[in-house]
């Protein structure tokens, strides 16, 4: 009776064995499981193929063995990609969500128009500019630039249907901010400071007529 009891024991032990095995076998090894399709959402600018094929994963590739992390460094090596987060849908869709880089200033180079997004990090560089994006104007343009900085949390602060009257933001340095609106009318904004008061008091200023408009000292603005 205990022979019997043991060799159940061992059938049982064996078969669990066994079917971890194929469990196995089949998250970590077998096409079964395997990816299917990557799902991409997010892009506008670029293509699904485009990230599909920087994502660099075979049709078939075990899903489970996807390394989501270096997925995510490739497809964010794409200029126009901001983040991008990888994620696993059983039984065999990788999804990937992106959010790609919105430009919202025009630095002139060499001729051509480079569009920056909110982080100074150029996103392409174009021929024509588009019209609806402000030209940047600063001695070096890029994210480690502080003048570059300021100048673009100023764009940020502004409402959208003033963010699209400026023609122009000059930062000399990040404390010496200025705007000149497509109509020609001239704002000192000063330093990065208190943006969403500058922002607020500069829409009902300029529903004064005026050449410049002055909001780098929010508490005492002059309009001239």
């Amino acid at each position: 009776m205990a022979l019997n009891g043991v060799w159940r024991s061992a059938f049982l032990a064996l078969l669990t064995a066994g079917v971890v095995g194929i469990a196995a076998w089949l998250v970590f090894f077998s096409p079964v499981l395997g990816v299917r399709e990557i799902q991409v959402v997010g892009n506008a600018a670029l293509s699904t193929e485009q990230i599909r094929r920087a994502a660099q994963v075979a049709g078939g590739r075990p899903l489970a063995t996807v390394d989501l992390a270096e997925v995510e460094e490739r497809i964010g090596r794409i200029t126009q990609i901001e983040s991008v987060t990888v994620s696993r849908a059983w039984p065999g869709t990788l999804w990937v969500k992106v959010v790609e880089r919105r430009p919202v200033a025009v630095v002139p180079v060499g001729g051509r128009s480079a569009l920056m997004d909110r982080h100074g990090m150029v996103t392409e560089v174009k021929d024509i500019a588009p019209p609806a994006l402000p030209v940047l104007r600063v001695d070096r343009p890029g994210p480690g630039d502080p003048a570059t900085a300021a100048a673009l949390t100023v764009i940020a602060a502004l409402p959208e249907n003033l963010a699209r009257r400026v023609a122009e933001v000059l930062a000399p340095s990040a404390e010496t901010v200025s705007l000149r609106l497509k109509d020609g009318r001239a704002i000192v904004w000063g330093g990065g400071d208190r943006p969403a008061d500058k922002a607020r008091i500069l829409v009902t200023l300029l529903k004064r007529p005026a050449d410049t408009y002055d909001v780098s000292s929010p508490d005492v603005v002059t309009v001239k």
